[in-house]
């Protein structure tokens, strides 16, 4: 099949300059919406992918995700917010950019053109047969994450890929194929603008339907949420409260000394 690099095709839109604000934004607004439409279309790559995935981890296997740039920080931000959300130890889901943690705030240059640095990066978490590495690049053509994947494979771990180009280069190394094509960016190849969206909405999707196949989320609560600040404390009490009727200060007490929601739950059950 074809491969055409519509992330870099030229935007809908010219003369930005010569724009007004309003004008900017409301365009900007129309090509967003294109978004979560693209996403539905390719609803089923991400269901595959997750029926596959929570097993997986069941199991013990963890989960990785290898990228560049802006995909790579994507990455990251996903995987980090996992443990204070569900409660998880920092090592089930771990995000990996291309330059090291260094470039999460500042460009490493040719850091994604180093065809051998991912699968060196995956080797220092031990990555074993169990695990499962995602690639996620907006143009699919990344070398540290094609050739990342490509090694995976050679070492029989099962790969994924985040795309918002159909067949990619990126596709021939994953064993899942998640493509989004969002159609040219506001700005002519500028990948953190839709691209970046849609990689977004997709790591939400796969990180927090796995969470709730692996019981971390009880009715719609985060009942295994780290306790790190009063607003998530003050979350907790209130699911308590929900869940039985005390006093708040008693309720805030059961939960700092049980550690989390769900074992504040479990604690007033075994009183009863």
């Amino acid at each position: 099949m074809s491969f055409k690099k519509i992330t870099e095709s030229e935007s809908l839109h010219h003369q930005l300059e010569k724009k007004s604000v309003l004008e900017l934004l409301q365009l900007m607004n129309e090509e967003d919406q294109k978004v979560p439409i693209a996403i539905r279309s390719c609803t089923p790559q991400i269901e595959a992918f997750i029926q596959y995935l929570i097993p997986q981890m069941k199991l013990g296997g963890r989960l990785f995700f290898i990228g560049a740039g802006t995909s790579g920080r994507l990455g990251v931000i996903d995987a980090s917010e996992c443990p204070p959300t569900f409660g998880i130890p920092d090592d089930w889901i771990i995000g990996i950019i291309a330059g090291g943690d260094g470039a999460i705030r500042k460009a490493v240059e040719f850091a994604e053109d180093h065809i051998d640095q991912a699968w060196k990066d995956l080797t220092e978490y031990q990555i074993e047969s169990l695990d499962t590495v995602v690639g996620i690049a907006a143009s699919g053509t990344t070398p540290y994450v094609i050739h990342g994947l490509k090694k995976c494979q050679e070492k029989k771990i099962t790969t994924a890929c985040i795309t918002c180009n159909p067949n990619s280069p990126i596709t021939e190394y994953s064993d899942f194929k998640i493509e989004c094509e969002v159609g040219p960016e506001f700005i002519t190849g500028s990948t953190r603008l839709k691209s970046g969206t849609a990689q977004k909405l997709i790591l939400n999707m796969i990180t927090t339907c796995t969470m709730i196949g692996l019981g971390r989320v009880v009715d719609n609560k985060m009942v295994d949420m780290q306790l790190t600040n009063d607003k998530l404390i003050d979350r907790g009490v209130k699911m308590i409260l929900n869940h039985r009727n005390m006093d708040y200060e008693a309720a805030k007490h059961l939960l700092l000394q049980s550690g989390s929601v769900r074992k504040a739950i479990h604690a007033l059950h075994e009183i009863e």
